[in-house]
């Protein structure tokens, strides 16, 4: 009988251990699944700032875009002097090269008007990647716009400025100075976009490179 009864303490008492472990078991990732991941605050910290100087480049190139098409679309000059049959002017609008600058600053400027509210919300979810990204692909290609704008106004200023002796065109500066002052002006506005866009996209980057 003594050792029926300890053979029975025995089976129970494996029973209760053997249950107990398996609770342990159970508990451990219920434990482990409640514990809440918590982002770094130096780098929440860190992607709110550079969207806060995200939208703030982007205030200024839309500023020099819009001033680049505005100087750009309203510069033409007159000589004093004309014949019976010539009036001397001119226009932006007479050379096809001006006509495209005027159109793609005009483009990027609308652009930019259309990507502030995402930078808005980078700004409000600064760990959201899937809107950085799409200000990325879109600000590269209005970088590649404004640079072949710039690029190709610029050609035609200085042309304008020094001429070529070798296919006998002239200096038209030496005569149409307001023009080419206001067509230079234009241009610089134009560099100072691709250059805003430049660190837009670098501070894109830097976003997404720390991105959970």
């Amino acid at each position: 009988m003594k050792n029926a009864e300890s053979s029975a303490i025995n089976v129970a008492s494996e029973t209760t251990n053997s249950g107990s472990i398996g609770k342990k078991k159970s508990t451990t990732p219920l434990l482990a699944a409640e514990v809440p991941i918590r982002p770094d605050r130096g780098t929440h910290r860190m992607k709110r700032g550079l969207a806060i100087f995200d939208i703030v480049l982007r205030i200024g190139a839309l500023s020099s875009a819009l001033a680049a098409a505005a100087t750009m679309g309203t510069s033409g000059q007159t000589l004093p002097f004309f014949t019976q049959f010539f009036q001397f002017e001119a226009s932006y609008d007479d050379l096809p090269t001006f006509q495209f600058f005027v159109i793609v600053m005009g483009i990027v400027a609308g652009y930019v008007v259309l990507s502030l509210p995402f930078s808005i919300v980078c700004i409000i979810r600064p760990h959201a990647a899937g809107p950085r990204l799409l200000l990325l692909i879109l600000d590269s290609v209005a970088l590649a716009l404004s640079t072949a704008a710039a690029g190709a106004a610029a050609a035609v200023v200085a042309l304008a400025h020094s001429g070529n002796s070798s296919t006998n065109w002239l200096a038209v500066c030496n005569q149409f100075g307001d023009f080419c002052q206001q067509a230079s002006g234009a241009v610089v506005g134009s560099f100072a976009a691709v250059l805003l866009f430049l660190l837009l996209i670098l501070f894109s980057a830097l976003s997404l490179k720390n991105a959970h």
